[in-house]
């Protein structure tokens, strides 16, 4: 399966960013709705973004007691998504709740366990009383959520040939901090270009400042696209 685009919508409502999703529809596949959207609209951002002709990556990160969960997986999945994040570090009561949730309300939805955000570095672990560097942590987690029932994971692309080679070939891994060669890396500490998180073993890559940012949006985006057709 070749790697894929999935945009991210870094706005505070749709209506600012139709504009340029009209000018990115037919030529990127996903769009991802995160928190600042979804806590600002609802489930009207989620459907706006559909009814412009994308797949929805409905990214919420739920972490809660495994009924609530799982409660939240069957609502998500009356919406427009093709994919949903939780929290892996939730433990394997609530991921093997959401997984049943997911299983019996949606079974073409795609739950990923986040492993462990991008903007994490060995130093945060730390204080937080995580032992070892972060790629053994992200083993860990990946390897409790696919034991629990999910077939995905978000992942940094460090964490990607590691992942890969523990893991079985059906897991889907979605990988943030993408950074084309020359964009910063903002908030992301553990960052990849997109053609090196393609040879790595990325299924997706997650990207927004550097196409939402660009001065031509769908050029950008058609670059990356070509950048990962290409191999680099």
């Amino acid at each position: 399966m070749p790697c894929d685009l999935i945009l991210v919508l870094d706005a505070p409502t749709t209506r600012e960013l139709i504009p340029v999703l009209k000018r990115l529809s037919g030529k990127v596949g996903w769009a991802k709705v995160g928190l600042e959207l979804f806590t600002a609209e609802g489930p009207d951002s989620v459907r706006a973004v559909a009814d412009l002709g994308f797949k929805v990556f409905l990214d919420l990160k739920l972490h809660d007691i495994p009924n609530t969960v799982a409660r939240a997986v069957e609502s998500a999945s009356r919406l427009p998504v093709g994919m949903l994040t939780l929290h892996a570090s939730g433990g394997r009561a609530m991921l093997e709740a959401a997984a049943k949730a997911q299983r019996e309300s949606a079974p073409d939805l795609l739950l990923l366990g986040v492993t462990l955000l991008t903007s994490l570095g060995d130093s945060d672990l730390a204080e937080l009383g995580v032992a070892g560097p972060s790629a053994g942590h992200v083993l860990r987690l990946g390897r409790l959520a696919v034991e629990s029932g999910l077939r995905g994971l978000v992942c940094s692309p460090m964490e990607l040939s590691g992942l890969r080679a523990e893991l079985p070939s059906g897991v889907r891994l979605v990988t943030p901090g993408i950074r084309p060669q020359g964009s910063p890396d903002n908030d992301q500490k553990r960052v990849m270009t997109p053609s090196g998180a393609a040879r790595a073993g990325a299924d997706y890559i997650v990207v927004g400042r550097p196409i939402l940012r660009a001065e031509d949006p769908p050029e950008a985006a058609l670059a990356i696209l070509e950048e990962l057709k290409g191999g680099g």
